[in-house]
């Protein structure tokens, strides 16, 4: 098994060229994210809800996301023995330029986000150190990436992470796109994303790692798409079932316990389609209206009258153990996993 070479953004290398993805709200905090840095990995915090366990999130969720980002970040700091951290922030997110800023201000090494196109991070990042990773799904939103980022700021992505249909959570493709996943034929978009990237790169005289997410489950999916081209790939479904990934016992016990068919495309509250595991609640969902109390100020594009649930709730009560009155999201192999394993040992496998 040969070696694989590291993941450099920048002047950032990370040894093992794995990213592990962001998932919220709550299931990759400190606890995993700093132990994927420490492995040599990039650990990845998601912002979302990040506060719900601060005594005032109910009163301000807000302002207790954004002081939670700051000590979150500094835990992991703690436990990445030097290695390289990173948030997801989704476009989507309320006030989504704060939580930007709050990240910066932290003095995260990487900000990946997608949920949306960023088309104005470069400007809310500012001249700090702080790496740049946009989310696409195709050739398209890569080219309005590239050209706008350009144009107005001067500066390109310092890396791009293409999520594929196999991904966990919210996705960037239709339903009916998600309906016939191999009539996609997504290794050719993926091919082309990675072309027109090496080729903006190659313009300026830069280079814009590629990382694959979505459906990547063992080194050998990693090693497919570093053959296509990749420099890496994003992973969160694989971490889920980790001794220290941040979320309850019995939400990573549902994925050990699910079957194939159990993983299921939902429509979140939110609008968009995303994977799921299919749970008690989620069948109530179909029936009916699931009452909620007060907003939480989550997702730009919630309309909190017309929500069948509440989507925060749901995950709230998935990271917290509570997993039949829980929105359970995954990537399309979370039935792979059998046990619970260790950081450690998933980056050995993909070293």
């Amino acid at each position: 098994m040969k070696e694989t070479k590291p993941l450099k953004i920048g002047d950032l290398v990370a040894r093992v060229p794995v990213i592990q993805g962001g998932m919220g709200v709550g299931v990759s905090l400190s606890s995993l994210a700093g132990a994927v840095a420490a492995e040599g990995g990039i650990g990845v915090l998601s912002t979302a809800q990040i506060g719900y366990r601060e005594p005032d999130f109910d009163k301000d969720p807000i302002g207790a996301n954004l002081r939670a980002i700051g000590t979150e970040i500094k835990k992991a700091r703690q436990i990445a023995k030097g290695g390289i951290l990173g948030v997801n922030i989704m476009v989507a997110t309320r006030k989504y330029e704060e939580y930007v800023k709050a990240a910066v201000a932290a003095g995260i090494d990487l900000i990946i986000s997608g949920a949306g196109l960023p088309m104005d991070l470069p400007k809310l990042a500012g001249a700090a150190k702080t790496k740049l990773a946009p989310i696409v799904s195709s050739v398209k939103s890569v080219q309005v990436i590239l050209r706008y980022w350009w144009k107005k700021y001067n500066r390109l992505p310092d890396a791009v992470v293409i999520e594929g249909p196999l991904a966990g959570g919210h996705l960037g493709f239709h339903k009916e796109q998600l309906q016939d996943i191999e009539g996609l034929h997504y290794d050719n978009e993926v091919q082309a994303i990675i072309d027109q990237v090496n080729e903006a790169a190659a313009e300026h005289d830069k280079n814009i790692p590629v990382v694959m997410a979505g459906g990547i489950y063992t080194r050998e999916d990693m090693e497919h798409y570093l053959e296509m081209g990749a420099s890496g790939v994003q992973m969160a479904t694989r971490f889920v079932t980790t001794y220290e990934c941040d979320a309850d016992e019995a939400y990573k016990q549902t994925y050990i316990d699910a079957k194939k068919e159990d993983i299921v495309i939902v429509q979140s509250p939110v609008g968009m389609p995303g994977r799921a595991i299919l749970n008690p609640f989620m069948r109530r969902a179909k029936e009916g209206q699931i009452p909620h109390e007060k907003c939480h100020l989550c997702i730009s594009t919630c309309k909190v009258t017309d929500t069948p649930y509440c989507i925060t709730d749901a995950l709230i009560n998935a990271v917290k153990g509570k997993v039949n009155d829980a929105l359970l999201f995954c990537g399309a192999n979370a039935y792979r996993a059998t046990h619970l394993e260790h950081v450690k040992e998933i980056m050995e496998e993909f070293a």
